[in-house]
This record gives structure tokens, C-alpha cells and sequence, in this order.
């Protein structure tokens, strides 16, 4: 089997693993630059999403399950959630192409799991990175998201979900 992770977005990252831990991919998802459709003289990045199809293709098959990290949706922060909602968009029309199923994931259930509780919201990217560096000491990675998104994925997917000691005191009923 295997499990596919995206962090959504042109910053996001994509992962790939074996049923086995193996990481097969971890990469900064494919992007292209490209003038606007706007009027205005600006440029866009967007899903380069023959690139991204051309990846998934050889794994198709043997593909489980994807998990797509819910996108960021925000009304006052207008471009930032149109980028958003553009990639998960591209990236769903080569998932469907391609027959991958797929589901979505909110950060803070992989995060819940993996992260101590307490950090700052700025404080999630580097613990996440260290993190990853302890369960993959063979991954160099900028971004750890997608790689612990993944390995959560197939924790879940195989049963192997444990119930961490901090998190036991708030569902007790002492």
C-alpha cells in the first residue's frame, strides 16, 4: 500500500510512503509562475498540475489513500485563500484524473498527535521539522507537514494509532 500527504498550497509539500515507513517522495509540491489573468501586471504561482499528474502516475496503483490538508479559508485575507482554493483545485482534478481517493485533514489532528501541546502558532513549522528528523533521519526537509501528515495517515489507516499520555488525562473521567 501506499499513502499519499499534500499540504495544500504552492508552498505546500507532497509525500509518499510505503506501508512500511519507506519514504519514496517528499518534495515541495510542483509550481509554475505565470502572468496574472488580472489587468494588472503582476505574476501568479499556481499548481503545475502536469507535473504533479506525471508524478502521481507511476504510483497510481498501488496508491491507498491521499490526504489533503484542508486549505486555508479566510475572507479578509482574499488573495491568500484564493491561491489556496486555486491549488486544491488543480490538485484535485489530477487526484480525480488519475482515480486516487482521496480525503481531507484538518492540521491540528496530525499536529495534535505528533506536536507537544503549548506551541505557538509560529513555533509548529520548526517542531514539525524536528520531529521529522527524529522518525526520518534520513529525510532533509524544509518542510516537515506533509511527511508527518503522511506517516499519520497510515498510523491511522493501519490501527496503530496510540493515545499519548497528555492526551489521556483530558478524555479521563476522574
Amino acid at each position: 500500500m501506499l499513502y499519499i500527504g499534500i499540504d495544500n498550497g504552492i508552498t505546500g509539500w507532497i509525500t509518499m510512503m510505503k506501508d512500511n515507513s519507506e519514504v519514496l517522495v517528499h518534495m515541495p509540491m510542483p509550481v509554475k509562475k505565470e502572468l496574472s489573468y488580472t489587468k494588472a501586471k503582476q505574476y501568479i504561482t499556481r499548481i503545475d498540475g502536469r507535473k504533479l499528474c506525471d508524478l502521481l502516475m507511476n504510483y497510481r496503483h498501488s496508491a491507498n489513500i491521499c490526504v489533503l490538508e484542508r486549505p486555508f479559508v479566510n475572507p479578509g485575507m482574499f488573495k491568500s485563500t484564493l491561491s489556496a482554493i486555486r491549488s486544491l483545485e488543480a490538485t484535485l482534478i489530477v487526484l480525480e484524473s488519475l482515480m486516487i481517493p482521496y480525503s481531507y485533514i484538518d492540521s491540528r489532528e496530525w499536529q495534535s498527535y505528533f506536536l507537544p501541546s503549548g506551541l505557538e502558532k509560529k513555533e509548529l513549522k520548526k517542531a514539525a521539522i524536528d520531529i521529522a528528523k527524529r522518525e526520518y533521519p534520513s529525510i532533509i526537509t524544509k518542510d516537515a507537514d506533509s511527511l508527518l501528515m503522511t506517516a499519520y495517515l497510515r498510523l491511522k489507516a493501519e490501527g496503530l494509532l496510540y493515545v499519548r499520555k497528555t492526551d489521556t488525562k483530558k478524555h479521563s473521567k476522574s
